[in-house]
């Protein structure tokens, strides 16, 4: 609240100081026009788009309904799936719009909304990722103090805290935007409302804003990924202790399918916007099939790995339609 006080007001104030702030109808969204047989990677995105709603609508419905699965460990995972829904959700169904009423305009309000969905939620998802290498980390390395440590409570406060900070942290970048002025291209090189790309066109001084994005982007794409490698380093050190090979080696197992999804997500985030933000031109191409993959491929997975292929998930799925066949 205090952030968009605060740029209303430097709105009023650049007004009555110097020019007026140019604000346009809204922007173009072209990368996806150029790209070759984009409309066969848009029907492959949609495909994906609808796996992710039916796994992740399934699990909250498990979770939600069964009130064995109200643990530390499946709050995380619901909070993730939540997250997972939003954030395909803030991508997918602009890209099919524009194919199917070829219509690639976005007004500049909605514009600056998505803008504010998507960032706040793949920082959210990186976080999440960062809650459950926690929940992981507890127990394996302290799984006798794991009830003590890991409460529903304490897990409830971590959830909504990141939740809160990290959405009043998000709306920085939409909320900058609204200051400043546009008088040339409004032809954004992207998949969607993209700060940087939205940004670049900008005829201000945008030196403050890209101070910020700099400083949020490093922090958000680096700070996490340590925190999950640090997390499962001390896995695996437990992992190897352990004198039951069995135990070893599904551990292992979980541990690798993880870090392979973990680094599909955080690998071309981590690269592409970094380098975006140093200065170096990345071809839109390029940027947007390695974002649109890394954003929309780990929620469509999340479900499976995280979830769907746990004992407490398959015994309440098994139980489920046993019921479902009685009662027929």
């Amino acid at each position: 609240i205090c952030i968009l006080l605060y740029f209303r007001l430097n709105v009023i104030m650049t007004y009555v100081l110097n020019d007026p702030i140019i604000q346009p109808a809204g922007f173009y969204i072209v990368a996806l026009s150029s790209m070759p047989y984009s409309n066969v990677y848009v029907m492959f995105l949609t495909v994906i788009y609808v796996i992710t709603i039916m796994c992740n609508v399934f699990l909250i419905a498990i979770i939600f309904y069964d009130h064995r699965l109200h643990v530390p460990k499946f709050m995380a995972v619901g909070s993730l799936a939540l997250v997972d829904l939003v954030l395909s959700t803030s991508l997918v169904p602009g890209m099919i719009k524009t194919y199917i009423v070829l219509d690639n305009f976005v007004p500049f309000k909605l514009c600056l909304a998505q803008m504010f969905t998507y960032y706040n939620f793949v920082s959210l998802e990186s976080l999440s990722l960062c809650i459950l290498s926690y929940d992981r980390f507890i127990a394996i390395c302290f799984p006798l103090k794991q009830k003590s440590i890991n409460t529903n409570i304490r897990m409830a406060y971590i959830i909504c805290t990141v939740w809160f900070f990290n959405s009043v942290r998000s709306l920085y970048g939409p909320s900058s935007i609204s200051t400043l002025s546009f008088c040339g291209s409004l032809k954004v090189n992207s998949y969607f409302c993209d700060f940087a790309p939205v940004l670049r066109l900008s005829c201000s001084d945008i030196t403050t804003q890209w101070n910020f994005a700099t400083t949020s982007t490093i922090l958000f794409s680096s700070v996490p990924l340590i925190f999950i490698f640090l997390t499962y380093m001390g896995i695996l050190i437990a992992v190897y202790r352990m004198k039951n090979n069995q135990s070893r080696y599904k551990a292992l197992a979980t541990c690798t399918e993880h870090l392979i999804l973990v680094a599909i997500f955080f690998i071309p985030i981590f690269i592409i916007f970094n380098l975006g933000l140093f200065g170096i031109v990345i071809n839109p191409i390029v940027r947007t099939v390695c974002l649109s993959l890394s954003t929309l491929l780990p929620p469509c997975v999340n479900p499976i790995l995280y979830s769907l292929k746990t004992k407490e998930i398959q015994s309440r799925i098994l139980q489920h339609l046993i019921k479902t066949e009685q009662w027929c």
